[in-house]
């Protein structure tokens, strides 16, 4: 009689595959929630600009909140280069955090998910894809994303050092809802959607020769707001598998 005792089954995360795909989604429906509502709000509210705002602004926070409840169990919601980039960069040393295998799988299936959302929203609203004219690079802006992209990492990882993911989703919205009003760029914040954004002419778009500046804005952000982080927690890599939230370990059968 064979008296072995079985090996308990080992947990693992769900497989690149699945979890890109959330990404790809993810980051595509947030895209489509911003181009959405920005073009819905120009035609609601014509000729009031603050007031298209506040539609664009409030239905992204919700937007996002939801999206982070939905697919944060799967991929652990980045939705945004720069948060994947700083979760390796924080927890390579301690072993945690995203893999750099999987950093390129993450920031393809984003920027690819968002220029898809871009166009979803063109569809839906018989918009045309085209190069936005929105020029948005000036210095003031660029400040402002250094802001917005900051205080975004800081508040991701500090949740995740203290355990608080059941507020995260909550959290990580009505940061991005305030943040387009405190900051001058409305708070991008995150490279796909930059990307995304500069393939639509409308509300929500950015021209092309924004983008890059924009997006290093955003990566100096990213490391000022990580600096910080180790400033008031120095313990943070510890947690770095449960940014943004913790995704569900699985049994192998």
């Amino acid at each position: 009689m064979n008296t072995a005792t079985s090996s308990p089954p080992v947990p693992h995360r769900p497989q690149i595959v699945r979890r890109a795909t959330a990404e790809f989604v993810g980051t595509g429906l947030l895209v489509t929630i911003v181009v959405g509502s920005g073009i819905a709000a120009h035609r609601l509210s014509p000729g009031d600009v603050g007031l298209q705002l506040l539609e664009n602004s409030l239905t992204t926070a919700l937007g996002l909140a939801v999206l982070i409840l939905m697919l944060g169990p799967v991929s652990g919601a980045h939705f945004n280069p720069a948060v994947t980039i700083a979760d390796w960069w924080l927890g390579r040393r301690a072993g945690t955090g995203i893999p750099v295998r999987d950093v390129v799988p993450y920031v393809l299936a984003q920027i690819l998910g968002g220029v898809s959302g871009t166009l979803l929203a063109g569809v839906m609203f018989d918009t045309a894809p085209a190069f936005s004219a929105d020029d948005r690079a000036t210095g003031g802006h660029l400040i402002g994303e250094v802001v917005a992209t900051a205080g975004l990492v800081l508040l991701i990882f500090a949740l995740a050092r203290a355990g608080k993911a059941s507020v995260t989703a909550a959290a990580v919205g009505a940061y991005i809802g305030a943040a387009y009003w405190f900051t001058s760029s409305t708070s991008f914040a995150n490279p796909a959607v930059t990307i995304a954004r500069m393939f639509t002419d409308t509300f929500a778009g950015i021209a092309p020769a924004s983008v890059v500046p924009f997006v290093l804005a955003q990566l100096v952000g990213a490391g000022l707001g990580l600096a910080l982080l180790l400033l008031f927690y120095p313990t943070a890599a510890r947690a770095a598998d449960d940014v943004v939230v913790p995704q569900q370990l699985e049994n192998r059968h």
